[in-house]
């Protein structure tokens, strides 16, 4: 807590703004800086990149006033810190500008792709947690034995095999050979069109629709993009359980614990593993954002409509207002899980506060 300081007289001099006011202008200081630098440096690269947006709308055939004209109508003519400040200005009027590719407006495409993409990362999060946690928790438990020694080798496979490369071959074995999950895309081409929008999650828009035949197809196509991506968070969430167990076993407590004759499953999961729940908050969320950012290579291998994809397929056709629309999106999506994870440690530890 912030001490009053001293005015010299013997009286304490309050401080000028509570601290929890203090704390919460600090963060959001810092949210609107980074979103400001992130948005800056994707703003620059977009034009400095050597593609010319002009060519995508007018094309290579035509005459030079026509090329003007254009490049006039997207304020290409004014210098690259005015153009910034139009686009801020227009980002916080809730405008990410029209994509040059279908002449819709960028956000309205980004409430349509975004959902598939927290389907496909949510979906991830939970098998990464489900399945690395207790698998970090034996490892530790299990230090140097062969079961410690297979659980980091699959987490360490996880965590360095190419992502694109797990992909491709999860579609050459359990789809083309073996048959057992469905191909690219959310649905079959037969299901299509059958449910309506309302999540914009085709799972749970499917069980709200009773179309159980829907729901079923849906499964069969996400499981496999789903399962990678929860291979990659489970490598991730196990090595950081394993690591944080192994420095709550070490620690004299839990050596007293043993002492007093308390039951080892009770020594692991209340003592040890009361102590770590707070620090895998954090892990936990910072995996959810590297999922919701980082599932840009699935979603194209897969050819699932996210916003990853969008993004990627905007970046090949140089329509930049798609990509500085998803880029902000993402980036903002990122701060957000880091600040809720921060809050939710402040909220299981109080002594973070202090």
């Amino acid at each position: 807590m912030a001490m009053a300081e001293n005015n010299g007289s013997g009286r304490r001099k309050s401080p000028l703004l509570p601290p929890a006011l203090v704390t919460v202008l600090k963060t959001l200081g810092s949210v609107i800086v980074t979103m400001l630098g992130l948005t800056f440096v994707t703003f620059v690269i977009g034009r400095v990149m050597p593609i010319d947006p002009v060519l995508s709308i007018v094309g290579e055939q035509a005459s030079k006033s026509t090329y003007d004209e254009a490049y006039a109508a997207l304020g290409l003519d004014k210098p690259i810190i005015v153009q910034f400040f139009y686009y801020i200005w227009d980002v916080l009027h809730g405008d990410f500008g029209v994509s040059l590719l279908n002449a819709r407006p960028v956000a309205e495409d980004i409430r349509r792709v975004f959902p598939a993409t927290l389907e496909l990362a949510t979906i991830g999060t939970f098998l990464g947690v489900v399945l690395g946690v207790p698998l970090g928790v034996i490892a530790a438990v299990k230090r140097g034995t062969w079961i410690d020694q297979v659980a980091r080798v699959v987490a360490l496979i996880g965590y360095s095999m190419p992502i694109f490369w797990l992909g491709l071959m999860g579609l050459l074995i359990f789809y083309g050979i073996l048959g057992w999950v469905g191909g690219p895309g959310r649905l079959g081409i037969f299901y299509e069109d059958i449910v309506p929008t309302v999540t914009g999650m085709i799972l749970l828009d499917s069980i709200l629709a009773g179309e159980w035949d829907v729901f079923w197809n849906a499964t069969t196509h996400i499981v496999l993009p789903a399962s990678i991506l929860g291979y990659y968070s489970m490598a991730y969430i196990s090595r950081m359980t394993r690591s944080f167990m192994l420095e709550q076993l070490s620690a004299e407590y839990i050596t007293t614990a043993r002492v007093k004759g308390l039951p080892e499953r009770t020594v692991i999961w209340r003592h040890a593993f009361g102590n770590i729940k707070v620090q895998l908050v954090t892990v936990i969320a910072l995996s959810y954002a590297n999922l919701l950012e980082g599932a840009v290579l699935t979603e194209t291998i897969f050819s699932w409509p996210g916003i990853g994809q969008y993004i990627t397929t905007a970046l090949l056709s140089a329509d930049m207002n798609a990509v500085l629309g998803g880029t902000v999106v993402v980036g903002l999506i990122f701060v957000l899980l880091n600040i809720f994870s921060d809050l939710l440690y402040r909220f299981f530890d109080p002594r973070a506060t202090k």
